[in-house]
């Protein structure tokens, strides 16, 4: 596997010198105190990290998942991380996966905070389900789509409409993955979905600046939650053998820098050095987070990432073999 320490040591100088330039001129970033943050998927991993971050933040948070009874357990943790006897803390069980629901999962925050719709809209609801295509029965492509796409596009949906009849000058954040600018082996129900989770989020970014609405994406890598979890249950092996390069980040340290980058102001957010990368390598016409950080990201990716390509094809036919003899145990293959 391709030596991603060992490249970006090379750069260190010159990185420190350019995250140190960026504080000089830094302008006054975004804080959720006081303010109404509404996040799905908030029952556990990302979205709960966050929710307890923001809570630390003295914010008043709304959280939505499926499961209520994980949402009660969700709201004691936020009650530990309370700063002031004012704030609000809603917990929400909705499904999401449909505009109609999402909608009225909105609705519902909003009138628990007197009727306004959130300050802020963090999207950290979905799922994954890694598996190789020919294993696939139609179903488990049309749902990578609706737990990768669709349940953040609806609440996405929801909120600029709201946000735009109540002329609130709000935030929407969409989270995607490094998957959402590259893809392997093992993702192709879920990938395609982050891929699209991009092109809304570039696409609101030039329309909601209209009505004063910021937006937002987070692309994490590879996070330590009960979904990831869940995800290995299908994961080929040969994906986790690629994936095994990728440090990864717990769902606290994803909260972190997921907050940092709205509170910068980032469009695309990234919180580890391989995704970075990539954000700098396929980042399209989407604003830069920070010019001359991007320039040396963009030469570090004009070599490293290239090459990783290679590492993971080369690493993927030498499975050849062992893959085809997989598909035949399981029948797909003669």
């Amino acid at each position: 596997m391709f030596d991603w320490t060992s490249l970006a040591s090379r750069a260190l100088l010159l990185l420190i010198l350019v995250y140190s330039s960026s504080f000089m001129f830094s302008s006054k970033k975004w804080s959720p105190k006081g303010l109404h943050v509404y996040i799905t998927g908030g029952s556990q991993g990302l979205g709960l990290a966050l929710a307890k971050l923001v809570a630390r933040k003295g914010a008043h948070v709304s959280i939505v998942a499926r499961t209520q009874s994980k949402l009660d357990d969700a709201l004691k943790e936020l009650e530990a991380n309370r700063q002031s006897p004012d704030q609000v803390f809603k917990a929400f069980s909705f499904s999401l996966d449909t505009a109609k629901e999402s909608a009225a999962a909105l609705q519902a925050a909003s009138d628990a905070h007197g009727g306004k719709v959130p300050d802020a809209v963090f999207a950290c609801a979905g799922a994954a389900k890694p598996m190789y295509l020919l294993e696939m029965q139609p179903e488990d492509l049309s749902s990578g789509m609706t737990n990768g796409y669709w349940i953040q596009a609806w609440s996405a949906f929801a909120a600029a409409k709201q946000m735009v009849r109540e002329n609130k000058k709000g935030k929407i954040v969409l989270v995607s993955s490094t998957l959402g600018y590259m893809s392997l082996i093992g993702y192709s129900s879920y990938s395609p979905a982050k891929h699209a989770l991009r092109g809304l989020a570039d696409s609101l970014h030039s329309e909601l600046m209209l009505y004063g609405i910021d937006t937002h994406i987070f692309f994490p890598p590879t996070m330590y939650t009960p979904g990831f979890e869940e995800e290995n249950k299908t994961k080929p092996a040969i994906t986790r053998t690629i994936e095994s390069a990728d440090e990864g980040l717990t769902a606290e340290q994803a909260a972190a820098g997921l907050l940092s980058g709205v509170e910068k102001g980032h469009a695309h957010i990234t919180a580890d050095l391989i995704t970075s990368l990539f954000r700098a390598s396929t980042r399209g016409c989407a604003p830069r987070s920070n010019a001359a950080l991007d320039f040396v990201l963009d030469l570090v990716a004009l070599v490293g990432i290239p090459i990783w390509r290679r590492s993971v094809d080369k690493q993927v036919l030498a499975h050849r073999a062992e893959h085809r003899e997989y598909l035949r145990t399981k029948g797909l293959v003669d």
